[in-house]
């Protein structure tokens, strides 16, 4: 944590402080900013405020007093709830305008950590409460170099992965072998583990009209036969499996065939441009040094699926922000869902990830786009035309 760092960006803000508040590790990202440890036994209410200027301030509960030693700031304890509340109204004593991990209307449920009570409470004792998804976007989305490493490091097993399960597919498919979706899923997940990496979910092995379920999830129970003349999608994610890693996260499509149908082709080829419309988008905004908000990436990819007759085909975000968790908590690329005014900043990584969900099948392909200092890139490979599993 770097205290003169958070101050100079809350004057930027034109905010008093930074009111951190957690119980029962609900809030990971007080943590990460903060830099202590997950592992806490947090059963009291904790508060830390960051003032804008002058030295930090803590309040802990009288059983649990150490919990914020690790990091600088004047130390109050407390134990009934009178104490606590004095001691919150002395904690931000001349505060007018504060961050905390809110987000008015829950436009941003990334950030949106601190229960209404909370805030309630906060803005009883006089003081305003904004969101700090901008100061969080600073301090805990951003990557380092090491985490960039782990990046493009983690993408080259995933997608050496990935050709390996359409390769498996085809194999299978010659030799008459039965397989499965969940089949192509769970080798996937083998082969993560072979490769020192982990996830948080299985990915999605998705045949013909499941694929128009974003979140499909094939199960044992579930598992479809993939057969010639199928279409396939295959959305996988995963990181190194080390400390502070971050996740690579893509979907590429294929055909049991050599000849895919040409309205598959057709729609997954207006699918690959509006994903080459939003990296186009962010590639000329960041060389010219323009400020560009997610919203207007999804405005350029969500136009041109809609220019395209598909419009109401694509039914989620164009992309979102990816970290150590694989939705991160920067800036998506997002105005559908929620109209995200923040703004696409250095150091930070997202998906563009455009789909067209038909009744018959659907389509989807996905890439990470990771802005550097004064250039954008996209950390893997591009899928140019479907794969053909044969």
């Amino acid at each position: 944590m770097n205290v003169a760092a958070i101050q100079e960006a809350l004057r930027e803000e034109g905010l008093d402080g930074w009111l951190f508040f957690d119980h029962h590790v609900r809030d990971p990202l007080a943590y990460r900013v903060l830099g202590l440890s997950m592992h806490l036994h947090v059963t009291r209410r904790w508060y830390y405020f960051i003032p804008s200027n002058g030295e930090p301030r803590k309040l802990v509960h009288r059983i649990e007093a150490g919990h914020l030693d690790p990091i600088p700031g004047e130390k109050n304890i407390y134990s009934s709830w009178e104490t606590q509340r004095n001691g919150i109204g002395k904690l931000l004593a001349g505060a007018r305008r504060i961050a905390m991990q809110y987000s008015a209307s829950c436009a941003i449920p990334y950030v949106a950590m601190v229960d209404a009570g909370t805030v309630e409470m906060i803005r009883g004792l006089g003081t305003e409460v904004v969101t700090s998804a901008n100061l969080i976007q600073l301090f805990e989305a951003r990557w380092n170099a090491a985490q960039l490493e782990t990046h493009l490091e983690a993408g080259r097993r995933v997608d050496g992965i990935r050709r390996e399960a359409f390769e498996q597919i085809g194999a299978r498919l010659r030799s008459g072998t039965r397989t499965g979706e969940y089949d192509i899923q769970q080798f996937i997940v083998r082969r993560f583990t072979d490769e020192g990496m982990v996830t948080d979910n299985a990915p999605i092995v998705a045949v013909n009209a499941n694929a128009s379920n974003p979140h499909y999830g094939p199960t044992a129970e579930t598992n479809v036969e993939i057969n010639k003349g199928d279409s396939v999608l295959i959305d996988m994610w995963a990181k190194l499996n080390q400390p502070d890693a971050v996740f690579y996260d893509i979907t590429w499509m294929g055909f049991c065939g050599t000849t895919p149908p040409d309205r598959l082709v057709n729609v997954f080829a207006v699918a690959m441009g509006a994903r080459d419309a939003a990296i186009a988008k962010v590639r000329f905004a960041t060389e010219a040094r323009h400020p560009l908000c997610g919203f207007e990436v999804d405005d350029s990819c969500r136009g041109y699926i809609a220019q395209h007759g598909f419009g109401e085909y694509f039914v989620h975000r164009t992309g979102h922000s990816i970290g150590m968790d694989v939705h991160g908590s920067g800036a998506n690329m997002d105005n559908l869902e929620t109209h995200d005014v923040r703004r696409v900043i250095p150091w930070t990584c997202f998906s563009v990830e455009p789909g067209i969900y038909l009744p018959e099948f659907g389509v989807r392909t996905e890439v990470n786009v990771f802005i550097g200092d004064d250039a954008s890139r996209v950390t893997g490979e591009i899928q140019e035309k479907l794969v053909e599993a044969v």
